[in-house]
């Protein structure tokens, strides 16, 4: 898979537990914040496609974790999209920045609801490899 996109980012303190790790809720939201960052590079707001009664939800996640981030790590996280049917198929990984190991493999199966109903998105076809 070829990724086509990235974004950096910092662990935050109140992002770990007691461990002294990322928790693992917030993977969900670094992933999560590049899908959003990867629309908006491609001047989609996913506000706007709401209020013209589209909204992209997530269907299925599943996130496999290798490598624990930690407090101040610098991370890069990567993203690849394809429709596989009426699904829009989001590949990301994680990377911590200072060694490049994976940290994370995800894939988020999105779908999106046109008005209430479930179909495609014109606009999200456009972003898909």
């Amino acid at each position: 898979m070829e990724f086509i996109f990235e974004h950096e980012m910092k662990v935050r303190d109140y992002e770990c537990d007691l461990q002294g790790i990322v928790n693992n809720a917030n993977y969900q939201h670094y992933i999560e914040h590049t899908r959003h960052e990867y629309l908006s590079s491609r001047n989609i707001s996913f506000a706007k496609l709401h209020d013209d009664g589209i909204d992209a939800v997530v269907a299925r996640i599943t996130m496999s974790f290798k490598v624990p981030l930690k407090s101040g790590d610098e991370f890069i996280s990567k993203l690849a999209v394809q429709k596989e049917g009426i699904k829009y198929v989001f590949y990301q990984n994680i990377y911590r920045k200072s060694d490049m190991k994976l940290v994370l493999k995800a894939v988020v199966d999105t779908v999106t609801l046109i008005n209430g109903r479930l179909g495609t998105c014109e606009i999200l076809d456009a972003i898909c490899q």
